[in-house]
């Protein structure tokens, strides 16, 4: 089910994050286009304004990709062989397909080694890193993750490659799992090739911190284990079907400070999807955060599908028969808010990038989402 397409990862924007004149990656946000006859000057714009007549006439395409749909006997065999479908994509791209995910130390801070004490020691402080989801950028980015500064001793033991098989249908026991000495622990949901995984371990030291990453794809995660730079002790990647509720997770309930979903969410058949992260909320700690980055509602890639590709409403099928949903910001708010959690923030990316070489502009919507589980004694 892992992650980002061609089509639709942040990192395809990078030159909206370029580097500041201090040396720091921007947030997306911060280029404007004020004047549209220097469209052409940079390769992407962010917060860009569509007209009355180009949000029309991308519900018409929309309304004219979707009027044709996919036989219901493909698309349970689009269901039934989800798996295949995925490992032949990445046998075929291997891990030359994708570029590691840097940008996600700028609009995820969470991910970083955190500066300042673990916000968990204070349960009865007020939840004060709250954004304004219409605002241009974030204003809580000064907020870390319940991951403890740098200095904890403690550290993940060693964990065999093979242990993925052996935890399908085990019960954890609470003192007794992959990273259960660590101080930090992050699951990223839809790991792929290791893209997001691998940078957080070059970048956050923090001795405490243990990353487990899971994806359907069982290529993918063999890719990430024989990668060089897959360590044990730090990290665990196991083969998992979210929508499966018989598969158990290798960490017990409230254990977990970050789960990152990055473009994973719109893999799933919608009407799974609630339940999906239902269950990933369990595993957090009481103050711990879901971060999510997906397609937005007429995102270009949406607009391109042609007739015979839709599955059911803004669900799709692509050429290789993995598949893919287009969020609205209300729809994924109703999900994290049905799962018990409290929204942090929720926006939209509307960028604009350009093809300089060949003139070409293509209008890209993202959503980025941040919700916490509540600190209170009444969360379960």
């Amino acid at each position: 089910m892992a992650g980002a397409r061609p089509e639709g990862g942040p990192g395809a924007g990078a030159a909206a994050a370029a580097a500041a004149p201090d040396g720091k990656r921007r947030q997306f946000g911060n280029r404007l286009l004020d004047d549209p006859t220097r469209v052409f000057h940079h390769n992407a714009w962010d917060h860009v304004e569509w007209s009355e007549e180009q949000a029309a006439a991308a519900e018409r395409k929309v309304r004219e990709n979707s009027c044709q749909r996919v036989c219901l006997e493909k698309q349970a065999d689009y269901e039934v062989n989800a798996h295949k479908y995925w490992n032949d994509f990445y046998r075929i791209h291997e891990n030359g397909f994708f570029k590691d995910r840097h940008w996600l130390f700028t609009e995820f801070p969470e991910l970083a080694p955190s500066q300042s004490h673990n916000h968990l020691k204070n349960k009865n402080e007020s939840l004060e890193c709250r954004s304004n989801e219409k605002g241009p950028g974030f204003t809580d980015e000064q907020h870390r993750c319940s991951c403890p500064s740098p200095g904890y001793e403690a550290q993940g033991p060693p964990v065999e490659e093979n242990v993925s098989q052996k935890l399908s249908h085990l019960e954890i026991c609470a003192d007794e799992f992959p990273g259960s000495s660590a101080t930090c622990r992050i699951l990223e949901v839809g790991c792929g090739v290791g893209n997001t995984v691998f940078p957080i371990l070059q970048i956050n030291n923090n001795p405490g911190l243990f990353v487990y990453c899971c994806d359907f794809s069982s290529t993918a995660v063999e890719l990430v284990q024989t990668n060089s730079e897959y360590d044990p002790s730090r990290c665990f990647a196991f083969v998992h079907d979210v929508c499966d509720e018989d598969q158990s997770y290798p960490m017990p309930r409230n254990s977990l400070d970050v789960v990152v979903l990055i473009f994973v969410l719109s893999a799933l058949v919608p009407d799974k999807m609630q339940k999906a992260i239902s269950r990933l909320s369990t595993l957090l700690k009481p103050g711990g955060m879901m971060l999510l980055r997906d397609y937005g509602r007429y995102d270009m890639a949406q607009l391109r599908f042609k007739k015979g590709q839709c599955l059911s409403e803004n669900f799709y099928v692509r050429g290789d028969g993995t598949r893919v949903y287009f969020f609205t910001q209300d729809e994924l708010d109703t999900l994290f808010t049905t799962a018990g959690l409290e929204k942090v923030q929720n926006l939209v990316d509307r960028r604009l990038q350009v093809n300089r070489g060949k003139q070409l502009m293509m209008y890209r919507v993202w959503i980025q989402c941040k919700y916490r589980k509540p600190l209170g004694p009444s969360t379960s």
